[in-house]
């Protein structure tokens, strides 16, 4: 199955929305970024790192209450809510009370990295599509995977959502063994973006971008190195921020899956192939981006 090369002379381009000389952060944007666990705390710090790092302008990070100070004094940056959390330290579904008037304010919400019990996850993110209207959505992580029995509840955002799963992930939403996505993984995106009515970035060594239709493109890796634990907080939260900016969604994910794929060049040539962190990814986002902008 052909797929579109996304690479430089594409992004060309497709540029981004562009930011005016005069433009302040609220021009740039907000996002709102729901994340973080007990026992994974720093994917929420991933994912708004790096939404900041590609430009987007006010951010805001809501995370289980026993999280929250010590996330506010990491990222100065950041307005924290601290929410309810359950006995095993995931966000309280019933906090999507405290969460509607930000949500409402946001130009994309990005829900999932850090969170890994399924059950809550879907209460949320189904409360969230249900009342916000407006914002584009990223979903990452127990966020996907929770929605298997039901993809479809998430046309209720056509046109305003990316999903970013791996092939774990991928297999378990669609209900197929591991191995059949691996073998053909442009297919298994091409159908969960059909079934969500939504961009898809499929990610491996070689990511692919899928929209509903079969339009299909694809990204050559970044080697080796990016398979590290919080490289996909990491895109989550680009695609996020360039959602924030107001790139619509096929463009926000194009853009996003290549910075960051660059970012693990680059640190490929510096530190080497294997051995850098997903933290070190961020810092590295600005140089394609104003490399690869017109």
């Amino acid at each position: 199955m052909p797929a579109g090369a996304v690479d430089r002379a594409l992004l060309l381009g497709s540029p981004l929305p562009a930011l005016e000389g005069s433009s302040d952060k609220d021009a740039r944007g907000a996002v709102l970024i729901i994340a973080g666990s007990r026992e994974v705390p720093g994917a929420a710090l991933l994912a708004a790192t790096a939404a900041l790092r590609v430009g987007a302008g006010k951010l805001q990070i809501a995370t289980v209450a026993s999280l929250a100070p010590h996330l506010a004094l990491a990222m100065p940056e950041a307005r924290v809510l601290a929410l309810e959390e359950t006995e095993k330290g995931e966000i309280d579904p019933r906090s999507v009370d405290r969460l509607i008037e930000d949500a409402g304010n946001a130009q994309a919400i990005l829900v999932g990295p850090g969170m890994m019990e399924e059950t809550g996850a879907r209460a949320l993110i189904l409360a969230l599509i249900e009342r916000v209207e407006g914002a584009s959505f990223v979903l990452d992580a127990a966020v996907i995977t929770s929605l298997r029995d039901e993809p479809g509840s998430l046309r209720a955002c056509e046109g305003r959502l990316a999903i970013t799963p791996h092939a774990g992930e991928m297999a378990t939403f669609l209900g197929l063994d591991r191995d059949a996505v691996e073998k053909d993984p442009a297919v298994a995106g091409l159908r969960a973006a059909e079934a969500i009515g939504g961009v898809v970035a499929m990610k491996g060594g070689r990511t692919f971008i899928c929209e509903p239709g079969g339009s299909l493109w694809s990204c050559e890796g970044g080697g080796v190195g990016m398979a590290t634990s919080g490289s996909g907080d990491v895109l989550a939260g680009v695609i996020a921020g360039l959602l924030a900016r107001g790139a619509p969604a096929l463009l926000a994910v194009q853009w996003g899956v290549f910075l960051h794929a660059e970012a693990g060049r680059r640190l490929s040539h510096r530190i080497g192939r294997i051995g850098y962190l997903a933290r070190e990814l961020t810092d590295e986002l600005p140089h394609p981006l104003g490399e690869h902008t017109a």
